[in-house]
């Protein structure tokens, strides 16, 4: 009987251990995503291309993403900061 109330507290603590390291995946997916864009967007704008439908986009998007960061919200941070490079790629080449 006792050893099963010694078990019980390792199995809780080995699940919240997982549910935490589960969290963390994409974390430097996200912030390498980040990094990328925002230095692709500036460059956008540098050559003039911050008024195009495609570079407003990319904007919002990336906002977004960084939100979406903070909330260690991972995948979805990879995913719009991955969709906002691709309208940079569109703004720079004018559509």
């Amino acid at each position: 009987m006792m050893k099963s109330w010694m078990v019980l507290p390792v199995l809780a603590l080995g699940v919240v251990l997982a549910g935490c390291a589960g969290k963390t995946q994409n974390r430097d997916g996200c912030a390498y995503s980040l990094d990328a864009a925002w230095k692709e967007l500036d460059i956008a704008k540098a050559e003039g291309f911050a008024g195009t439908v495609s570079y407003s986009k990319a904007l919002s998007l990336l906002t977004a993403a960084k939100t979406q960061q903070q909330f260690e919200a991972y995948d979805g941070c990879v995913s719009k900061a991955e969709r906002a490079r691709f309208y940079i790629r569109e703004s720079r080449a004018g559509r």
